[in-house]
């Protein structure tokens, strides 16, 4: 049974999930992969959600503020053994209805053109391609998403 748990970046689930997430970006961003790791730093994230699967951490997600009104999506991974398995979805849906009660109205997001599955899971579950935002202006392998909760 696959449980949602709302923590923090301190929690050490989450941690380990994000080390997993940053090798697997690493070989896939190859040398642009510092780049991107400037704007991932987990210190001080309020709203993480991590996925437990019978009490084994499975999948991960993370919210901060983008501008008031306006929270961005980041962090996400789920482990291999369990993509296709809605996970990334239950995440990213728990995000999105923290984001409302947290009363903003929308979500925005980064991912590479890298990662088809996360662009994949971003338009199943009714994210729209935007121009890059922010330090993702005119970078080539950037694909941003919005969506309005």
């Amino acid at each position: 049974m696959i449980t949602l748990v709302r923590t923090d970046s301190d929690n050490s689930d989450f941690i380990s999930l994000v080390r997993l997430l940053d090798a697997d970006l690493a070989e896939r961003d190859g040398v642009d992969h510092s780049f991107y790791a400037q704007f991932n730093k987990i210190d001080k994230i309020k709203h993480t959600i991590v996925a437990y699967d019978d009490d084994v951490p499975v999948g991960c997600g993370a919210i901060k503020e983008f501008i008031p009104g306006i929270m961005e999506v980041k962090r996400m991974y789920s482990l291999p053994s369990v993509r296709g398995k809605g996970i990334a979805s239950a995440v990213l849906n728990e995000l999105e209805k923290w984001v409302k009660e947290l009363g903003n109205e929308k979500c925005v997001l980064e991912t590479g053109k890298r990662q088809p599955e996360a662009i994949a899971l971003y338009k199943k579950n009714g994210y729209h391609i935007t121009p890059n935002y922010g330090q993702y202006i005119g970078i080539e392998n950037s694909v941003c998403f919005e969506k309005i909760i």
